[in-house]
């Protein structure tokens, strides 16, 4: 009788471990095709452009200049929707006076081709060379920016450039460590077919960095934006906010415009 009790247990104990690991893409890219609104929404006006990655893929993006550009805003979004749903994020941006690109990794929106970890760092490359080979812009006024899953994105692009700075927003120090604490029960550290492990590129990035998370955060702990920041080099900057995952920035209004301008202000006037 335990015999087959335990039997049945290992049984759907394995299949749970195939499962975690065959859907791991749909667990972590949640791509919405649908364009829901553009900037003309909140009267800005913006180009539509469409860049070409290194291994064909057809990016769609969005480049919305500020009226008096302090610096230049590279926006890499989070792992659910897509660049029309980042419309209040950018109205703060541009109030602040950065120049947004705002760019769909492959898969999402009007971009091409389905999601993946290296995918994305193309994606992001590709954006990177349009901002310095065709906009001419100088990489020191660039700041990536990365919300979430985009942190880790950011991250990357900023360990391979000498970019201006680096803002991360609400985001994990590695996908393993992540789904290890939201799925105890599972070997996800072995499992797990990405890494996005931001925790071991910080260090090397010698911009100045600003890291950015709730302790009210629903979905990623905020003991791993604490965990970045205590990694990274110097200069660095936390900014403690208010809220939820999603919602966050919205929440805390003023202490997180106040926050960014504090930050962008003293190293690009």
């Amino acid at each position: 009788m335990i015999f087959n009790v335990v039997l049945v247990f290992l049984i759907f104990y394995t299949g749970m471990l195939l499962l975690v690991y065959f859907q791991q893409d749909r667990l972590l890219y949640f791509p919405f095709k649908e364009i829901a609104a553009t900037p003309a929404a909140i009267q800005l006006a913006f180009e539509e452009l469409r860049l070409t990655t290194e291994d064909g893929q057809t990016l769609a993006a969005w480049w919305i200049p500020a009226g008096k550009e302090r610096a230049v805003l590279f926006f890499c979004h989070g792992n659910a929707g897509n660049i029309s749903h980042r419309l209040d994020s950018i109205d703060i941006f541009i109030r602040l006076g950065l120049s947004v690109l705002l760019f769909d990794y492959r898969g999402y929106g009007g971009s091409t081709g389905r999601p993946s970890e290296d995918g994305t760092y193309r994606d992001a490359e590709a954006v990177w060379r349009y901002l310095v080979e065709v906009q001419k812009k100088e990489p020191e006024k660039i700041i990536l920016f990365g919300e979430s899953l985009g942190g880790a994105v950011a991250a990357e692009i900023a360990s391979r450039h000498t970019e201006g700075g680096l803002i991360i927003m609400s985001s994990f120090t590695s996908i393993p460590e992540l789904e290890g604490g939201l799925y105890p029960f599972f070997p996800v550290k072995w499992l797990s077919k990405f890494r996005y492990a931001t925790i071991d590129k910080i260090s090397s990035i010698k911009a100045p960095k600003l890291i950015i998370h709730s302790p009210n955060d629903e979905i990623i702990p905020f003991a791993q934006g604490q965990a970045l920041y205590e990694k990274a080099a110097e200069p660095k900057q936390f900014l403690r906010i208010k809220g939820g995952h999603n919602e966050g920035f919205l929440v805390s209004g003023k202490l997180y415009e106040q926050g960014l301008d504090d930050f962008i202000s003293k190293y690009w006037k």
